[in-house]
C-alpha cells in the first residue's frame, strides 16, 4: 500500500518507559502517527507491542514520559485526550448477551454523544462496518469474524481521530482476515490508524509506515515505499569457479558499478530501469558462456520486510544497537 501523509500529527509520544517490577517492559519508545497514516507496530511475541498500546491509549500509565494525542496531553487532558481515540484491544470488550445495536449504542453513551446523534452514529457504524444486517443479533450468536466488526465499530462510534487495533485477526479464518484488511484500508481513509500485531503479510497488505519494537525498544522505523524498494534490489551478487576479467562487463549498457568481493565473486549494481537491467543481465550471462567461466551461483541482494524483522528481532546484539532509519 502506498499513501501520502498529511503534515498533521495525531499523536506524539517521547521518552516513554514502562516497569513491571525489575522488567523494563517499554524503553524510551518514541512514537508518531500522522494524519492519513496506516502504521504497522510490529514485534515478536513478548516484544512489548500491548503494552505500548495500553499506553498509548491510555489504559495503562506510562512511569516516564510525554503522549500528545490530536494535541492534547494524555496525563494533564487525559479525557480530551482519549475522545480522541478508538481502541480495540486483543480481546474486543464485548457483552456478548447484548445485541449489536444494544451494546453499540451502549458504547455511544459511554463515549457521551449527543442522544440526537446516537441512532445516526450507530447506523453509520455498523454500515462502516458491514454491520447493517445483524443489528438485531446477539453477539454471542454471531462469527468471530463479525464479532471483531464490532469490536472495530465500538472503536469508531464516535469518529475519533486515532484507531488503534491491537491484534484485530487473530482467531480468524482467511476469508474473514482478508474481509478485515479491507475494513482497515477503507477506515484509514478518514483516521490515523494504529496496527499492532506480529504478522507480516497484515502490515504489507494495509500499512504505509512500520515500525518494530524488541524487548520493549524502537529498534526500527520506516515507509512501506522504501521497504518496497529495497525488497526490490538492483544489486545481484555472482560467484564463478574462476577468476573472470571484470572488465569485459564495463561496456555493457545497465551496469552502474562493479564490486569485487573476493578472487571469485564479485556484486554488479544495475539500472533501476528494468529493460535496461534485464538487457544487462543477458548481455553478462552472454559474456561468461563466451568466455567459458563456470557460473556457480547468481544471487539478487534483497532485503524484504520479512528479512529485516528476522534480523532485528533474532539477534538480540543488533535489537540492542540498530539505528532506527527515518521514515519519510
Amino acid at each position: 500500500m502506498s499513501k501520502t501523509t498529511t503534515s498533521t500529527t495525531l499523536i506524539k509520544a517521547t521518552g516513554i518507559n514502562r516497569y513491571y517490577g525489575n522488567t523494563h517492559a517499554v524503553k524510551n519508545l518514541e512514537f508518531e502517527l500522522h494524519a492519513g497514516d496506516i502504521l504497522g507496530f510490529l514485534g515478536p511475541n513478548g516484544a512489548g507491542k500491548s503494552t505500548s498500546m495500553q499506553i498509548l491509549s491510555g489504559s495503562l500509565a506510562p512511569d516516564a514520559g510525554q503522549i500528545t494525542i490530536n494535541g492534547f496531553d494524555l496525563v494533564e487532558n487525559p479525557t480530551q485526550a482519549k475522545q480522541q481515540l478508538g481502541y480495540l484491544p486483543e480481546q474486543p470488550p464485548l457483552y456478548k448477551e447484548l445485541t449489536v445495536d444494544e451494546y453499540l449504542g451502549y458504547c455511544a453513551q459511554l463515549r457521551k454523544l449527543d442522544k440526537n446523534t446516537i441512532d445516526s452514529a450507530i447506523s453509520k457504524a455498523k454500515q462502516r462496518c458491514g454491520l447493517s444486517d445483524v443489528g438485531s443479533k446477539m453477539i454471542n450468536n454471531l462469527s468471530k469474524g463479525y464479532q471483531q466488526r464490532v469490536g472495530i465499530a465500538q472503536a469508531i462510534i464516535h469518529s475519533p481521530a486515532v484507531i488503534i487495533l491491537d491484534e484485530p485477526t487473530v482467531g480468524l479464518d482467511p476469508i474473514q482476515i482478508q474481509e478485515i484488511r479491507q475494513l482497515i484500508t477503507e477506515l484509514g481513509e478518514e483516521h490515523g490508524i494504529i496496527l499492532s500485531t506480529h504478522i507480516l503479510p497484515e502490515v504489507q497488505a494495509v500499512c504505509n509506515r512500520v515500525q518494530i519494537i524488541q524487548q520493549g525498544e524502537l529498534v526500527y522505523h520506516n515507509d512501506m515505499q522504501s521497504i518496497n524498494a529495497e525488497s526490490q534490489s538492483s544489486q545481484t551478487d555472482f560467484c564463478f569457479r574462476e577468476k573472470v576479467n571484470t572488465q569485459l562487463f564495463d561496456s555493457i549498457d545497465g551496469v552502474e558499478n562493479i564490486e569485487i568481493l573476493d578472487n571469485e565473486s564479485l556484486r554488479i549494481s544495475f539500472s533501476t530501469d528494468n529493460s535496461k537491467a534485464d538487457n544487462a543481465h543477458r548481455q553478462l550471462l552472454k559474456i561468461v558462456n563466451e568466455q567459458s567461466w563456470t557460473l556457480l551461483s547468481m544471487l539478487p541482494k534483497t532485503r524484504s520486510l520479512e528479512q529485516i524483522f528476522i534480523e532485528l528481532t533474532t539477534n538480540e546484539n543488533s535489537a540492542s544497537t540498530e539505528s532506527t532509519e527515518s521514515a519519510t
